[in-house]
């Protein structure tokens, strides 16, 4: 294989956390609230059991070749030449999320924290920390990630007893006041993302540590960063309230400017930056390093470390012109990345588990 290290489940659980958290803290309340209203929440719990669902197809596929990556069972299953084709449409999609996921950053450092900087230094800066991260491997950044994990929650946990003050139990009433419908339409994008690019894992799962462990361990990661979904969407309803949670672009990072104990504990929305910086890096250096591992995959490639630079420069240029301005983003993630990653997160996977319990008898583990 090429990735020669190995982490653990624990590690597993800690990667599924911060790539569930990952941009969707910061951008998904708003999303919800916009159609479902003061039921942003429900909209949240509904897109976790999806999810949750999407993970037990994942562990099936997955742990019917434990030690094959997604590039080689696809060979298997579909042929050598159809099998490629499939693992080079996966590392379009691996890459274009890292294009989306690093312009995100970009956009909310150029317009919520420093103004003035340029697009493209945003990008160059904070990639180069990418890269860095994942030249040692899969094992080193893992690590890392057992570091920063605590961190993030803390600060949910101070959110979570600094705003019930501000909190107004109203704002949730009625609940379900519009029916269901709008709480279905509410979680298709939620279920975009990211609940589809857990597929992501698949690429992952065959350098974690084989145990029994790794099904419930998939689960509980997923399980943990839904819940702080649904926590910062119940929590942006309640103080902000259903249409000030819609119309703002990152309402969690409003939400952090709410906090104000005495005058000796405000602006906290920079803290809410720094951690939502952490969620979005291990997103970030997943997509990339899945793009690396599946490009070597499908041309043999013994090492992938060259591929870095060459990857990230390109990324650079793909994430300036992958969506002209916010507007057009939220058009994009709300009507058409959802069936775009709907092909890959739930088509694609279906058809090869399809295809592997059909064909049983002559596909080895």
């Amino acid at each position: 294989m090429i990735e020669k290290g190995r982490i653990g489940v624990h590690q597993f659980t800690i990667l599924t956390v911060l790539f569930t958290i990952g941009s969707s803290i910061l951008i998904a309340p708003s999303g919800l609230a916009y159609d479902a209203k003061q039921d942003a929440w429900i909209a949240a719990i509904l897109g976790l059991l999806i999810g949750l669902l999407l993970v037990v197809l994942y562990l099936a596929l997955g742990q019917r070749f434990p030690q094959k990556t997604m590039v080689a069972y696809s060979e298997e299953l579909m042929g050598k030449w159809v099998g490629k084709a499939v693992g080079l449409l996966y590392f379009c999609f691996f890459f274009l999320l890292a294009a989306l996921v690093l312009r995100n950053l970009g956009d909310f450092i150029s317009t919520q924290v420093l103004v003035d900087t340029p697009l493209q230094f945003t990008h160059i800066f904070f990639l180069a920390v990418v890269i860095l991260g994942i030249r040692n491997g899969l094992e080193t950044f893992t690590r890392t990630s057992e570091i920063f994990l605590p961190w993030v929650l803390i600060f949910f946990f101070l959110m979570f007893i600094l705003l019930p003050t501000q909190m107004k139990t109203s704002n949730i009433l009625p609940i379900l006041g519009y029916g269901l419908k709008p709480v279905i339409r509410a979680s298709i994008p939620l279920i975009g993302t990211p609940y589809f690019e857990l597929v992501i894992f698949l690429v992952i799962m065959p350098f974690v540590k084989q145990t029994q462990k790794l099904g419930k361990s998939f689960l509980a990661g997923v399980s943990i960063g839904g819940c702080l979904i649904v926590i910062i969407s119940v929590l942006s309803i309640l103080v902000l309230g259903d249409d000030l949670t819609a119309v703002q672009m990152y309402p969690s990072f409003s939400l952090a400017r709410r906090i104000s104990i005495g005058s000796f504990l405000e602006r906290l929305e920079v803290i809410m930056a720094g951690i939502w910086f952490i969620t979005i890096y291990f997103k970030l250096t997943l997509c990339l390093y899945a793009s690396a591992v599946t490009l070597g995959e499908i041309f043999k490639l013994s090492e992938i470390r060259q591929l870095y630079i060459p990857l990230g420069m390109s990324l650079v240029v793909l994430s300036v012109i992958a969506y002209p301005n916010a507007a057009y983003f939220i058009q994009f993630a709300s009507k058409i990345w959802v069936f775009f990653s709907g092909t890959f997160g739930l088509i694609i996977p279906l058809l090869l588990f399809l295809l592997a319990i059909f064909r049983k008898k002559t596909v080895g583990q």
